[in-house]
This record gives C-alpha cells, structure tokens and sequence, in this order.
C-alpha cells in the first residue's frame, strides 16, 4: 500500500495511466490530493498552459515542504497541508476543477523512514501518524484502547484472522511494559502468531489495520469523494488508485451509486428519479508488466476513473464530444446504500 518516490527518474505508481485517465488539457484545474514527493504533480504540471492550475494537498508536513520547496515560486500552484477529505473546504477549489487524483496509502518515503513509525521491519517509535501533529499515535492507542476494540481493528482493517489472539497479546505485553517501538510491536505479533509456512510477515495485515485506523483513511476516502464530485466541473475527470481491497470497494462503490440507478423496490410506493452524475471510464485498471518488472509495489495498485456528466461547463471545450456528456437516466425507488465503516474514535 505504498505511493512510490518520484525522485530519481523513479515514477509513481501507474503514472501514465493515471495522467490519460485525468485528460489534462493546458488551461484547467487540477487538484492532487495525495502530493506525497510530486510524482503525478509533475506530469500534471507540465501539461498546464499559463492559464493552467494545480492544487496540491498532503496531510504529511514533509510532503508539504517538498511541494513548497519544489513548486512555491510557480504561480500556477496553490499548496495546501489538510486531508483530501476537506478538499472542498479549500478556497482554491470553489471555481470548480478539471481533475482530481487521489493516490491512496502510505508513501514510500513514509514507509522508509524508521521515525515514522510505519514499517515492522525498521525498528522506530510506535506513531504512523500521516499527520504527526494531530490525533492519537498507534502507540497511545494500543496502550489504552480495550481488547475487544483492538481485535475488531485488526480484523476489519486488516482482516487478520488472529486477530482475537494478538489482541489478548498485545494487552498481555502492555500489563508488564508499554508498547513504545515498532520492533516491540512485531515481536509481540509474531509470537502470538500460531507457527507455519508463511508468505508473508506475521505482522504485515496487523500493521496495515492499525495504520488505516489511526489515519482514519477509509472515512476520509468516503468524505474526499463526495468532495472531489462536489468540486468537479461537468467533463472532469476523477482518477484514484487504491492499494487495498477495502479502499477499491469504497471507490467502485461510489462510481457504480452515481452512475447507475439502483435496484427498485417494490415494496416502496413511489418511484424516485435517478439521475447519474458520473460516468465509469472504462474499468479497473492495473499495473502493466514492465512497471512491474522495475517497481513491484505497483502489484496490488488499482486505478479507476470517473468522469462528471452534466453540461459542458469552462475548461471542456477543447475536448471534444464524448459518451459522458449524453444525457443518461433512469428511474428507481430506492437510492443506493454507502458501505459502512467503523469509526476510528479517536484517531487522526
């Protein structure tokens, strides 16, 4: 689940696929809400006119002193450190926007280092905070939170399925000393961890659960794409890679409830009318083998894009006429349910 370092000539996950599925044309709006080092960003940046605007966001301060660093002194670039989930309480965007691309997960410079708190393989202080000045650390969280929440964490983040048992484990740990560095965590999981062949590390899902947790990621992935359609001009372009089974529901989930009408009940008396607001732009796509030959963290990555119906509105009319500019709709009674998900309390 991590978005790739852009710097070196080292591409970010499906760059290419992502920028033909955002169609950037010189003079729009385009809004990356996941700067992470820059990747997407250039190549949105040097397909923009003069006339042209990019809009970057990152929760993680050092991605936001990379983006100031790098692209402060380009009046075409606004920058602003929030969650994506907040995008459309952003000033910038209130004009409406041309694109938004959100690339989910934990970056790789992130990931890579060890203060962060982030990997069981670099051993650094318990926190994998995105924001590290805001919410609860996984640290504080897991010497406090009950047994019961803990387990069900681990189980419907990560869907480990010892998930009861490293919970009893980890208030074991914590009942003697508490749990205050990544290492101690792993080591904690893993022997709890009944023996057996296995693929991968025994703390891998239990990590990935917590961090999506104490980041709150799934909940703003739900608020960010209301947003982000909110945002959106008729004819633009929505593109977002996930790395995760649960995120890839969310997202197919929210395209196919504003595309298609949902199944009618006949137990309802009245007929609601369903007028789509997104089109599908083709299906879910992956990495193609020679990405995956050069960066295998693009293994699990899925992108899918949408595309706003409604009138052209500014900034569409060099593109020409195409499928989601027709007028498609339907009849249902009942709207589409959004998938829950369970509250991070009091997590960032």
């Amino acid at each position: 689940m991590e978005r790739t370092h852009a710097r070196s000539g080292h591409l970010p996950v499906m760059y290419r696929q992502a920028l033909e599925g955002l169609r950037v044309h010189g003079n729009g709006a385009y809004l990356d809400g996941t700067f992470g080092r820059g990747g997407h960003a250039r190549g949105v940046l040097s397909q923009l006119q003069a006339g042209g605007r990019l809009l970057v966001m990152d929760k993680d301060p050092e991605a936001i002193a990379v983006a100031e660093r790098e692209f402060g002194a380009d009046p075409r670039v606004s920058i602003h450190r929030g969650s994506f989930a907040e995008l459309a309480h952003w000033d910038a965007t209130a004009g409406g926007l041309d694109g938004v691309l959100l690339d989910l997960g934990v970056s790789s410079p992130q990931l890579d280092v060890a203060e962060r708190g982030f990997s069981f393989g670099k051993d650094g202080p318990l926190d994998m905070r995105m924001d590290p000045d805001s919410g609860q650390s996984a640290a504080q969280w897991l010497n406090s939170a009950v047994e019961k929440d803990i387990a069900d964490v681990l189980w419907t983040y990560g869907e480990e399925r010892q998930s009861r048992r490293i919970a009893r484990a980890i208030l074991a740990r914590r009942a003697t000393q508490p749990l205050a560095r990544t290492a101690e965590l792993a080591e904690v999981i893993a022997q709890a961890m009944p023996r057996g062949d296995q693929k991968i590390h025994p703390a891998t899902r239990s990590f990935q659960a917590i961090r999506i947790f104490i980041n709150r990621e799934l909940a703003d992935l739900e608020a960010g794409l209301d947003a982000a359609l909110a945002r959106l001009k008729p004819g633009g372009r929505l593109a977002v890679i996930s790395f995760h089974s649960l995120e890839d529901r969310i997202v197919k989930q929210f395209i196919v409830r504003h595309s298609k009408a949902p199944p009618s009940n006949r137990r309802l008396p009245v007929e609601i009318a369903f007028t789509p607001t997104l089109l599908a732009v083709g299906g879910a796509q992956k990495a193609d083998e020679d990405e995956l030959a050069s960066n295998p963290r693009a293994r699990s990555a899925v992108l899918r894009v949408a595309e706003k119906l409604g009138a052209a509105g500014p900034g569409t009319g060099n593109r020409g006429p195409g499928k989601a500019e027709a007028d498609v709709s339907g009849h249902s009674r009942v709207p589409g349910p959004r998938s829950p998900v369970p509250s991070a309390g009091g997590a960032a």
